[in-house]
């Protein structure tokens, strides 16, 4: 081999873009060594698994190759299988067991990954079968593979048979089965499997906390995120995102601000993941113009970020400013969502603006190819009950390609409570008792529509109906944060550790808003 064809080789480990690649590889096949099994490795492995590779240019390759080995059918199926593309994994897998090769133990967790990303359980469970036949199933990582397949399919009772089974379980083996437990709801059992976890890493910890999230279990996940860096751990970005998540909707403002302080101090990016959900906490804990703030601050704020932000100035009175970003998130090219219309249609709602409602409605289907929803639907319902139009309402019910549910009929309830139309009311609570859909509060709605009307035998027909089939108000609930300590605060519950402290100066402040004379610069609290 030629001098210069052995420092072409050497430079193979040196390379650091395409551009050096495809040089050395020009020389190479100029002298003709370009076959040669050190350098296609070293070119195909670059080319297909570097973040500055080209993975077409290493299939091209890879497909002119007489003898590829073992190695080389690992690399194409985990590139293909880590760049997104698991059906090329699968077919590539496929390609290798017909041309003669056996596959091992890489082979399969990097197919493994595929199947998890098709959600294919069926090609899952036959690739298991497969790991059984050639005697790969004890290896960790294999096994952590298929306990992860099986968890993240829906198939939780698989997952824990493997798991039982394992005599080698890992931080990645128990995190797994936890992420399994979690995506099905069963966060108590997960829980105690974290609990017994004999060690954890940030991954388990993170886990845990979004599985408290996504159960809406607010305070338990915040509590955890406390207890994580109590044992040393730094929170990462989904542990982050799912504490900020808990903070929105436990209005918990001084410990989001905390955590906001915890990403810029530590030079965290701010990505729309992240970026979302410090909009979405500012702007449920009522600081929407710090809610601005953070969205100015990305880079790329994407359809989660303009649709937090306008949720956000709805729900504060600032609909002109909601509808404005809506108007630039068009002229952004950001295309609007689902979720997008119901913001902005309530926005339209707030601010009366039935025409351009109706014009953002209908372009929903005509525009965006978005077929509106059911709430869609009850967000119309409530922009015409505002207005008056009940008229128009009870059409829109009636035309309706879908069943309306509680959303649209209590936006029509409501309009009637507003504008005092009785008798659509009581038809409309009607059609609510008929679907099952008549809680508590449908029931006290139209009772006390019954006495703004004067119509006392109807307040207590109501009441009576509410007696003999026991319907019962649900409790309206509250919750403070005091110190960053949340506490929770339901109507006749006197549970509360400091209840006496509290009826005391409740007391004290219906005392003092008592005496007219006080004015409103006295403080006597």
């Amino acid at each position: 081999m030629k001098a210069t064809t052995q420092r072409a080789l050497a430079l193979l480990d040196q390379c650091l873009s395409m551009t050096h690649i495809r040089q050395i590889q020009s020389h190479l096949t100029v002298s003709g060594t370009l076959l040669d099994p050190h350098a296609t490795t070293k070119i195909i492995s670059f080319c297909a698994l570097s973040d500055h590779g080209d993975l077409n240019h290493a299939y091209q390759l890879f497909d002119h190759l007489p003898h590829p080995s073992t190695f080389i059918w690992n690399t194409m199926v985990r590139a293909f299988a880590e760049r997104n593309e698991p059906i090329k994994a699968v077919c590539m897998y496929k390609n290798m067991l017909d041309g003669g090769f056996l596959p091992n133990n890489y082979t399969f967790s990097f197919l493994l990954r595929a199947c998890v990303d098709l959600s294919d359980i069926s090609l899952g469970k036959s690739i298991h079968a497969q790991v059984v036949r050639l005697g790969w199933e004890s290896y960790d990582f294999v096994q952590n593979g298929l306990i992860h397949l099986y968890a993240t399919c829906n198939s939780i009772d698989s997952a824990r048979k493997l798991f039982d089974a394992s005599v080698n379980r890992d931080v990645i083996t128990w995190t797994a089965l936890i992420n399994g437990y979690v995506k099905s709801g069963l966060v108590v059992v997960a829980r105690e499997l974290f609990d017994h976890m004999p060690e954890k890493n940030t991954v388990s910890w993170s886990a845990m906390i979004t599985g408290y999230v996504q159960v809406g279990l607010f305070k338990d996940a915040l509590e955890l995120f406390n207890d994580m860096q109590v044992s040393g751990f730094r929170p990462n970005h989904a542990g982050i995102v799912g504490a900020l998540t808990a903070c929105a909707f436990l209005g918990a403002l001084d410990q989001g601000r905390w955590i906001h302080a915890y990403i810029d101090r530590n030079g965290m990016e701010l990505d729309r993941v992240l970026g979302t959900a410090l909009i979405d906490m500012y702007a449920k804990c009522g600081c929407i113009e710090t809610a601005r703030s953070v969205f100015d601050e990305m880079l790329n704020g994407d359809v989660y970020a303009f649709t937090s932000l306008i949720s956000g100035l709805a729900n504060h009175g600032q609909s002109a400013s909601a509808i404005k970003l809506f108007v630039r998130m068009k002229n952004e090219g950001v295309l609007p969502n689902e979720v997008t219309f119901i913001c902005i249609l309530s926005a339209c709602s707030r601010m009366g603006l039935v025409d351009e409602g109706m014009r953002i409605f209908n372009s929903m289907s005509q525009e965006y190819g978005i077929e509106p929803g059911v709430q869609h639907y009850g967000c119309l319902l409530d922009l015409l009950g505002r207005a008056g139009m009940l008229e128009e309402a009870k059409k829109v019910v009636r035309e309706m390609p879908m069943e309306p549910d509680s959303y649209v009929l209590g936006a029509l309830l409501n309009a009637c409570r507003v504008h005092g139309d009785v008798e659509l009311g009581k038809e409309t609570v009607e059609h609510l008792v008929q679907h099952s859909l008549d809680h508590g509060g449908v029931h006290v709605l139209l009772s006390n529509m019954y006495a703004s009307a004067n119509q006392w035998d109807g307040v207590a027909k109501v009441r009576k109906g509410m007696e003999e089939k026991r319907v019962k108000k649900v409790p309206g609930c509250s919750l403070i944060e005091v110190d960053g300590m949340v506490s929770e605060f339901v109507a006749g519950d006197r549970s509360h550790v400091l209840m006496e402290e509290i009826m005391l100066r409740l007391l004290a402040i219906d005392t003092h808003l008592k005496f007219p004379w006080l004015d409103d610069d006295d403080d006597y609290l």
